[in-house]
């Protein structure tokens, strides 16, 4: 019926928001059988939106997870928006000041070398 698509809609786009949103675990996808229209819509929406920022915080990680790691060649590639795309610039830019300051301890120690 109506009412029980109503309510699982309710529960998975519940679901997928207390999981990406407050618990912190990515991939999420709200799974509703038998919707079509804006029910369908509206689920592929919220599956759109919880994708999108799992594939952002994933690569800020990775490249994060590189630079903490010292390998200072990834940068963020992610397309993003407004504060995440803040985030992007911040730390892509990080990451060329790093890999400037470590070119530049290099050269100073191979002439304070030779």
């Amino acid at each position: 019926t109506m009412v029980d698509q109503l309510s699982s809609f309710a529960q998975e786009v519940t679901r997928v928001a207390r999981e990406v949103g407050t618990e912190g675990i990515l991939g999420g996808q709200a799974e509703v059988q038998g919707v079509s229209g804006t029910w369908k819509d509206l689920t592929q929406s919220v599956n759109g939106m919880a994708n999108n920022l799992t594939m952002q915080v994933r690569n800020i990680a990775e490249v994060t997870t590189a630079v903490a790691k010292g390998d200072l060649s990834k940068k963020i590639t992610v397309d993003a928006k407004g504060e995440i795309l803040e985030l992007v610039t911040t730390v892509n830019t990080m990451v060329d000041q790093l890999s400037s300051f470590a070119e530049q301890v290099t050269r100073v120690a191979r002439e304070v070398g030779t």
